[in-house]
């Protein structure tokens, strides 16, 4: 392997900062002006080299370095932020990416045995519409075309108008999947946006596979009544049972090693001097084992209505969104370990608690492996985000050893 430049990696992070941030954060929201400036500058980058790019049908962006064999090795990431966004998250991915097919390019002169590709996948945040992973998953085929369509931002436009704005036509999103006619194996590197690594003094983590997510809005209904006339022992107040489901969470994340929050609480009629007639909560529930994750949902729920029991409310469930746990490829994942011990000696195996564009790529029945780099702080989706130059290096040649095996595996294929 001849002519990788970790350092490169980081000088390109810096200069699509510049382009495409300001003092609050990274500002690449999907669909937006500066998202298709970093687009722009993403594409020159890759004309540099050069290779084949276009944008598909969902307005992924793909650039393809062709190979002897029509098989492919993908690398992966997105270019799109969060409002207020770190510099690493999404876009070091692409970077490094776009290193290993300078690299790979140079080595084999331009004709490596495998085809390799990059693909910026579009919106894997859903920081404007609340539809993560929505490149991804339509090139995937998991995409729910009835939820997606009215979808709407915090202005009122809806995704399809939102999408015709920069060419894509909505309906169509779903033809991306030809894209993955030859893909034989997939990778990404993500910074880890938790502690783990960071609290275990290491750089990188091979990643196990992404968390299953039970994901629902409980509404308890009461009775609306005087705050001043009415005793405290006659009272249906639905704040009270949904306020209890608030600590009971915390015990059943820790009796199944999962996770578990309360996003939000609307109460009605919502003044101070009612007793609450209605309050609707969001549980969000993520674990990797599928029967951690049932179990949690279970406890939740029974102990949903015996608060309401309780309180002397009703309470009713609203389903929101699920996934499965998805577990990433065996094969890889050990190369992914192994790529890691040879860059910096230690590595430990760690679940995403993150969903990513991967767990969509893995959907569609294509080997997957992702790669954790360690974040400061502990911290994403947040302009602190960082983490150290000399780990970000240390990712970008860890990812290139795995890529490295991945390409031969591939290659070896009959």
């Amino acid at each position: 392997m001849t002519s990788l430049d970790p350092a490169r990696v980081i000088s390109d992070l810096k200069e699509l900062r510049q382009l495409t941030g300001d003092q609050d954060g990274s500002q690449r929201i999907a669909f937006t002006t500066l998202w298709s400036t970093a687009r722009s500058w993403l594409k020159a980058k890759c004309d540099e080299i050069p290779i084949e790019n276009h944008l598909d049908a969902a307005g992924n962006f793909w650039a393809t370095l062709k190979g002897e064999s029509q098989r492919e090795l993908l690398i992966g990431g997105h270019i799109d932020s969060v409002p207020n966004g770190g510099w690493l998250d999404g876009c070091l991915n692409l970077l490094a990416g776009l290193e290993i097919l300078r690299r790979i390019h140079h080595q084999y002169k331009g004709k490596p045995p495998i085809t390799i590709r990059l693909v910026d996948w579009a919106d894997e945040e859903g920081a404007r519409f609340g539809k993560s992973l929505f490149g991804s998953s339509a090139c995937a085929g998991t995409l729910d075309m009835n939820e997606a369509r009215v979808l709407k931002d915090k202005d009122g436009i809806e995704l399809p108008a939102a999408l015709r704005a920069v060419g894509i036509d909505f309906e169509k999103v779903k033809d991306s999947g030809v894209e993955l006619k030859h893909a034989a194996a997939y990778l990404e590197l993500h910074i880890e946006q938790g502690p783990v690594l960071l609290d275990k003094g290491l750089a990188l983590g091979a990643v196990l596979g992404t968390f299953g997510v039970e994901r629902h809005a409980i509404t308890f209904y009461g009775q609306a009544a005087h705050s001043g006339s009415t005793p405290m022992n006659r009272r249906r107040d639905a704040f009270l049972a949904a306020a209890r489901m608030s600590s009971e969470i915390y015990e059943i994340a820790q009796r199944y090693g999962g996770v578990c929050t309360i996003g939000s609480c609307k109460t009605k009629p919502g003044i101070v001097t009612s007793v609450v007639e209605e309050c609707r909560i969001t549980l969000d529930q993520r674990h990797l084992d599928p029967s951690g994750l049932a179990a949690m949902f279970a406890d939740a729920k029974t102990a949903s209505e015996r608060f309401a029991h309780d309180c002397k409310v009703t309470v009713l469930w609203e389903r929101l969104w699920q996934i499965d746990p998805i577990l990433f490829d065996a094969q890889l994942m050990d190369w992914c370990e192994e790529s890691i011990q040879e860059t910096c000696g230690k590595c430990m195996r760690l679940p995403s608690g993150p969903l990513h564009d991967a767990a969509e790529v893995s959907l569609a029945g294509i080997p997957t492996s992702m790669m954790f780099v360690q974040s400061l702080h502990g911290i994403s989706h947040n302009k602190i985000e960082d983490t150290k130059e000399e780990h970000i290096e240390l990712s970008v040649v860890a990812l290139d050893r795995l890529a490295d095996k991945a390409m031969r595996w591939i290659a070896s294929i009959k």
